[in-house]
């Protein structure tokens, strides 16, 4: 966990485009865990997925109850590392294959996106090395106390104060500029939750926040081009992205979701927690119904009480209890939605993911309360993935895998980098050395 004494999220080395990987993901969420193991192989440009140089195939897959983790975080170190060595066990038994590695999502920590520019001067053409020397300047001032960066994308050059250039190699000018996107998060949410993965003998290859990996394996080219918002609903948290120009350019987040409607039911019906989350899977629905007050549901007396018979209530009563709660976090979403690039965009959709947006007509809600067009996210361009797998629900644990793909868009100060590992042959200063050699 050196890195992040440095204030930096590990990044993993950049995926060499001609050849075949088999990486490993794992997202431990409030609810439940998800690994997979795919491997990548290379494949021609395609007309859909154009960033996708690599076709998936997922060859070990598992999803096991989450245990020691409240919206999020790690609240019980013990259990969360015998739930995560359980996941990872049942994915290696089904691959076939032992893993060392694994790249996770990480969805608490208060995250914030800031935008930074930096410029620097140039003589005439604009060179590799110029290119790095800006990117640098960029990422230097990104690191806050207590917080540890994520992500660091550039998503537009300036040459001369002409703004949003894509490629300037090669180009003239004599001031160089680059706006870049750099994701935070509490460094104390990723700390515990590397240990939790690290005691379980894994490093951690690559920490990614949750709505971009979800828009990775949901979102397609077009829709991020024109603009778009990902929002991946949890157990425990709500997190959401912002794509502008097919670049991501926002993420935010908050401790609510499906886990909170749960809660809700278990008190609303008095029954156990265990219970009310069933009945939400089977019968939950956002959107009231002409025969739901005579569509009788049974809800199970506490254990314990034979005698007791069960009670009934209509499919109505559910919805009383849980529209309430998912309307509070959609119009929260609205909100931060509001205050992000995305209320530029005006045309802009919304994707949902994440288990808790699968409720019966939560998307005609959220479209009804964020006033935007909206559809259900799931992971595209994936195979292999069971039948279970291929909803929203897995959104981030696919994106994960695609993730590999787009790594040479992430850069950090080589020279901060440098610092993190003794030696010339340190991790992080390979990954350097690509960067100053690819940007």
């Amino acid at each position: 966990m050196t890195a992040l004494q440095f204030g930096l999220a590990p990044k993993m080395k950049p995926l060499a485009p001609r050849r075949s990987a088999v990486v490993a993901a794992l997202d431990v969420g409030t609810s439940k865990i998800a690994c997979l193991i795919a491997r990548l192989t290379p494949q021609p440009a395609q007309e859909v997925l154009r960033r996708r140089s690599h076709a998936i195939d997922v060859i070990g897959f598992s999803h096991t109850e989450s245990r020691g983790l409240k919206a999020g975080s790690v609240v019980d170190l013990a259990e969360a590392e015998v739930a995560i060595r359980h996941a990872v066990d049942l994915a290696e038994r089904a691959g076939r294959c032992q893993i060392e590695a694994v790249i996770v999502s990480l969805s608490c920590g208060r995250p914030s996106s800031e935008l930074f520019a930096a410029s620097v001067d140039v003589t005439g053409t604009v060179r590799e090395g110029d290119i790095a020397r800006v990117l640098a300047a960029g990422s230097r001032t990104s690191v806050r106390p207590g917080r540890v960066v994520l992500h660091s994308i550039p998503i537009g050059y300036a040459i001369d104060h002409e703004r949003g250039i894509r490629d300037p190699r090669g180009m003239l000018g004599e001031r160089f500029g680059v706006d870049m996107h750099v994701l935070t998060a509490e460094a104390a949410a990723a700390r515990n939750l590397m240990l939790a993965i690290e005691r379980c003998h894994l490093s951690v290859e690559a920490m990614v926040a949750s709505p971009y990996v979800a828009a990775l394996a949901a979102l397609a080219d077009d829709e991020a081009e024109l603009g778009a918002a990902v929002v991946d609903m949890g157990a425990g948290t709500t997190t959401l992205a912002v794509f502008t120009g097919g670049r991501f350019v926002h993420a935010d987040g908050f401790a609510l979701g499906g886990q909170h409607v749960t809660m809700d039911l278990a008190r609303g019906l008095s029954a156990t927690v265990p219970d009310a989350e069933r009945i939400k899977t089977l019968y939950g629905n956002v959107l009231g119904g002409a025969m739901d007050d005579r569509d009788m549901i049974a809800v199970p007396a506490v254990p314990g009480d034979d005698r007791e018979p069960p009670q009934f209530v209509s499919r109505a009563t559910l919805t009383r209890i849980i529209k309430p709660r998912v309307e509070e976090i959609l119009e929260m979403v609205r909100d931060r939605l509001a205050a992000s690039p995305f209320a530029a965009e005006p045309r802009g959709r919304v994707i949902v993911t994440g288990g808790a947006s699968e409720l019966i007509g939560f998307t005609e809600l959220a479209a009804r309360i964020l006033g935007r067009p909206v559809r259900a996210g799931r992971p595209l361009g994936v195979a292999g993935l069971p039948d279970g797998a291929k909803g929203a629900a897995f959104a981030v644990a696919a994106g994960l895998l695609a993730y590999p793909q787009v790594a040479h868009l992430e850069h950090f100060d080589p020279r901060r980098a440098h610092r993190t590992r003794s030696g010339a042959s340190g991790y992080f200063t390979r990954v350097g050395r690509w960067l100053r050699e690819s940007f």
